[in-house]
């Protein structure tokens, strides 16, 4: 069996897909029986790039992130997005609320509104302004609503120097839990709520995550992942119950002339424990992923020049996931015979591949720590051999 002997080891990572980390194999602890990744992880995928957006001023809404979707941006046409909120069973309708000077501004009496696009969890923004002809008081003055999936209601309300129930101000999860803090502006400037919602989670009939509401009001935590206790209501107590998987945004005709602009969302991934990645996992799932990582590990070590060192170390990190017979056999194959090629060279020869054998070594120390190959393997025990003859062990210890 002939091994290429002075393959640079940077061509390991150099031989992963372009979307994986930069992290070093053999390295972090390696993944558990609820973690699929290894700390430092670089099979580990990258975070998906987005473009931020821009900050609203008092006259100008801002530009979304660029992977938002945008649900309402001050035209006209954007108005085709939304809809009457009719009665189930009855044909859709469109919605009298009007367009005017870049907001979306609600008609009293005329009935809430929802986008007909539907979605779960998600960052949601959304900027809203009382009237700034201030007229009523307490629920009476600039009242409105944020319907997250048409049932968890962020409350809008103009509060400022306008006292209510503290479960009913503005932000609060209606009917469940008052704001933090009063941060609003007076009336007639618009507010920004930057809203994260995750809704519940049942399974098999019963509730595994109560889903949670996160507001910032202003740029300011006024609800820190509050649990949802349902949807919310009004003045009787909510109960948990499930939420369908998908609906739409409304917003609330409370007969007050209140304007809202800039409204967009990102979908976000599932939580752990509706199969997302991130996170502790059940065992199910980690082994589920952890083979997954380790198919994937095996099929880019299959594109690598056939018995490489780069194919060796490659097969040898898929142990690191999933113990596989053969996989373990053949690793065994190519150390073995990586350490026999290497005994027939002379030491200026493998002093210039230095950085390749103590590579080579540390991932088998790795290996042995973690039980991924057996004791005192032999490819090791050569290794081992060779750094002591060549001097290098003490040359660190220097």
């Amino acid at each position: 069996m002939k091994l290429p002997l002075a393959l640079p080891f940077l061509l390991l990572v150099a031989s992963a897909p372009a979307a994986v980390s930069t992290g070093t194999p053999f390295s972090g602890d390696p993944p558990d029986a609820t973690h699929p990744w290894a700390i430092h992880d670089r099979n580990r995928p990258q975070p998906p790039r987005v473009e931020p957006g821009t900050s609203s001023t008092a006259t100008q809404p801002g530009r979304p992130p660029s992977d938002a979707i945008v649900l309402f941006d001050g035209t006209a046409a954007s108005l085709a997005k939304w809809e009457a909120d009719t009665k189930p069973g009855d044909p859709p309708a469109p919605t009298k609320w009007i367009v005017r000077d870049g907001a979306l501004e609600c008609v009293p009496r005329s009935g809430q509104i929802r986008t007909k696009e539907q979605f779960g969890d998600c960052q949601l923004h959304v900027e809203w302004a009382a009237p700034v002809n201030v007229q009523g008081n307490s629920q009476g003055r600039g009242n409105s609503g944020i319907f997250l999936m048409g049932l968890a209601e962020v409350q809008v309300l103009d509060n400022y120097n306008n006292p209510t129930y503290a479960d009913g101000f503005a932000g609060s999860i209606y009917g469940i839990n008052p704001p933090l803090a009063n941060a609003l502006r007076p009336p007639g400037e618009f507010q920004a709520f930057d809203i994260t919602f995750r809704r519940p989670v049942y399974q098999d009939g019963k509730l595994v995550d109560p889903g949670y509401i996160t507001v910032y009001c202003n740029g300011v935590l006024i609800q820190d992942h509050t649990p949802l206790e349902g949807p919310g209501g009004n003045m009787r107590r909510s109960s948990h119950r499930p939420f369908p998987e998908r609906g739409p945004l409304k917003l609330q005709d409370h007969g007050n002339p209140v304007r809202f602009r800039n409204i967009w969302y990102r979908p976000l991934p599932p939580r752990s424990i509706e199969g997302g990645t991130d996170g502790a996992l059940t065992p199910a799932a980690t082994l589920a992923k952890r083979r997954s990582i380790a198919a994937g590990i095996r099929s880019a070590a299959a594109q690598l020049p056939r018995d490489s060192v780069a194919e060796l170390l490659r097969l040898a990190e898929s142990l690191v996931y999933e113990k596989d017979a053969a996989t373990a056999q053949r690793v065994d194959l190519l150390a073995n015979a990586y350490v026999q090629t290497l005994r027939t060279q002379p030491a200026a020869e493998l002093e210039r591949q230095r950085g390749e054998i103590e590579s080579t070594r540390r991932a088998f120390v790795y290996l042995e720590r973690h039980g991924f190959v057996a004791k005192d393997h032999p490819a090791l025990a050569g290794l081992n051999r060779i750094v002591s003859a060549q001097g290098w062990d003490q040359q660190k210890k220097k």
